[in-house]
């Protein structure tokens, strides 16, 4: 009977809220537990759906077989004109369409690991997204992602310790710790303010401790983001966030992050990359391909500048599922590969290096003789960031069956 008034007075406090079209958010708070806390770390993972071309986005304009394999894609070596490669090491460079980021490579502050991806052969993008957000590649049966495995078991946290922004939960972020889908921070709205009220006294009136508690977090929670919302937001430091839905969730992140709600982890995507078709214009540097990658820079970059001082406990990680062929096919696009790039940049990070072994674009170099070879697991990278970023040292629960990842320095001691 106790229980059943229990989820009574909970269902009653959720029917008083509404966050448009996420109503995870709101279920995922409320029925957290323990009370509010800030962190001290947060990582932002980004995913880039449909598998981005790292060949045309970390250029590897020292290597001649790259512009053999492309004739029609390749970016153009580094001269300093606004259509050629922006040099970084005198081997590799970034799409022009990626300026926005050379001054945070500059600083320090972004590493890059090349050749990195999943040691699972799929080309499938929906198995490839799976085992890279369950992060067990070759596994279709493991249910939870590893984000949400990557949460320490806490006895005191927030009920916003991880944060998805968009519709639904990625599978990165599902399982069994507190996770919250969010559309917008100002979707959420209560309902009916004088309702909620009453629900609140009630709860304050119970002698029943373990409810007591809970009501009272439940209403905390609808206050804090009530709070967040009537702080108009304006990024700090010139930060201009470009208009396309990454800019404008990564704008959310960081008014997430200013709150000191607690956020441990921060999660969104950004899609279109899959161009097997016009994948460059009238010459390689514009297109499809080099509109993303402007969004996807200025977005970052937007995100550097707002959180200034903050970026010292912040690191952001990209990944997609796999790579292109490292030849162009017949339509101006490349097809299904194997290895990408990734991009990690944050105060702590050791950034202005592009890591990893470098496995050429010969014939006999490439895997299966058609794209560029992994040589950098991508829970490698990932495995970095938990341990020493996030200080969670429980890497076999966060990757089962990975218990030797290889960490390749990218996170300052």
């Amino acid at each position: 009977m106790e229980t059943n008034r229990r989820i009574f007075l909970k269902s009653s406090a959720l029917a008083m809220v509404g966050i448009g079209s996420s109503p995870s958010w709101l279920s995922r708070t409320l029925y957290a537990n323990d009370a509010r806390s800030p962190r001290k770390k947060i990582l932002v993972a980004i995913f880039q759906r449909g598998a981005m071309d790292g060949l045309n986005v970390v250029i590897p304009h020292g290597e001649a077989a790259y512009y053999d394999l492309r004739p029609n894609l390749a970016i153009p070596r580094p001269d300093g004109t606004p259509d050629s490669a922006i040099d970084l090491d005198g081997f590799f460079g970034l799409h022009p369409s990626l300026q926005a980021l050379k001054p945070i490579y500059d600083a320090g502050h972004l590493a890059i690991v090349h050749a990195a991806g999943s040691p699972d052969p799929t080309r499938s993008h929906f198995d490839a997204q799976d085992y890279m957000e369950s992060g067990t590649p070759g596994a279709k049966s493991t249910s939870d992602g590893w984000l949400n495995r990557a949460l320490k078991q806490e006895t005191r946290r927030s009920g916003v310790r991880a944060v998805a922004i968009g519709d639904e939960m990625p599978r990165a972020l599902r399982g069994p710790n507190d996770a919250i889908a969010l559309a917008s921070v100002d979707s959420f709205q209560v309902r009916n303010a004088a309702g909620a009220a009453a629900f609140e006294k009630m709860y304050e009136g119970t002698h029943d401790k373990v409810l007591n508690g809970t009501g009272r977090e439940t209403f905390e929670a609808v206050k804090l983001m009530q709070s967040i919302q009537k702080r108009p937001y304006s990024p700090a430091n010139g930060a201009r966030y470009p208009e396309g839905k990454l800019g404008q969730e990564m704008m959310q992140i960081a008014r997430l992050i200013k709150a000191d709600i607690g956020l441990e982890i921060a999660f969104t995507d950004v899609r279109g990359w899959d161009h097997h078709v016009n994948e460059v214009g009238a010459k390689p540097a514009v297109g499809q391909l080099a509109n993303l990658l402007a969004q996807f820079g200025q977005a970052l970059a937007a995100f550097h500048t707002d959180l200034g001082d903050r970026m010292a406990n912040v690191t952001v990680v990209t990944m997609s599922e796999f790579g292109r062929t490292a030849k162009e096919n017949g339509a101006r696009g490349t097809d299904h590969g194997h290895a990408n790039v990734m991009f990690a940049f944050g105060g702590g990070i050791k950034g202005g290096k592009v890591y990893g072994e470098w496995p050429g674009l010969e014939r006999e170099q490439l895997y299966e003789e058609r794209d560029l070879d992994v040589t950098t697991d991508f829970r490698d990278v990932l495995s970095e960031l938990v341990v020493r970023h996030l200080g969670n040292p429980r890497i076999v629960d966060v990757f089962p069956g990975y218990d030797q990842p290889k960490f390749r320095g990218l996170v300052s001691a």
